[in-house]
Order: C-alpha cells, then sequence, then structure tokens
C-alpha cells in the first residue's frame, strides 16, 4: 500500500484545491437572476430565496422587514 513519506503541508494542499474555481465560470453554469440580479448557479435557489422567479423560502431579512412594518 503507498503511504506518503511526508505530511502535505496546509498551504500546498490550499494551493491544489485554490485552482478550482475557475472551472464553474468556464462552463457557463453561473448566471443572473433576471428577478433580482443576482448571481447563481444554474438550477439553484438564490440567496433572496427565488428560484426561477418565484419566492422558494422567506428570508432572515424578509422576516425583519415584516416585523418593522407591524
Amino acid at each position: 500500500m503507498a503511504v506518503p513519506k511526508k505530511k502535505t503541508s496546509v498551504s500546498r494542499k490550499g494551493k491544489r484545491r485554490g485552482g478550482q474555481h475557475h472551472k464553474l465560470s468556464q462552463k457557463g453554469n453561473i448566471l443572473v437572476d433576471p428577478t433580482t440580479g443576482e448571481l447563481t448557479l444554474r438550477h439553484c435557489v438564490t440567496p433572496s430565496g427565488t428560484y426561477k422567479g418565484t419566492k422558494v423560502f422567506e428570508t432572515k431579512a424578509d422576516r425583519e422587514e415584516v416585523e418593522d412594518e407591524a
């Protein structure tokens, strides 16, 4: 069984893992939500809680706005 001779340092591991971010943008997975204008991945809910223009869940900011109005 192969065993590494030396421990992989945190910085070396970070360098290897840090180069993966460019893969998301190259494939065109990042989209701008037409209703909110937020950046989101395809087939994912936006941070404001909308998916394909419909409100999916209520966020903490939405609850605070309702409390402030009341």
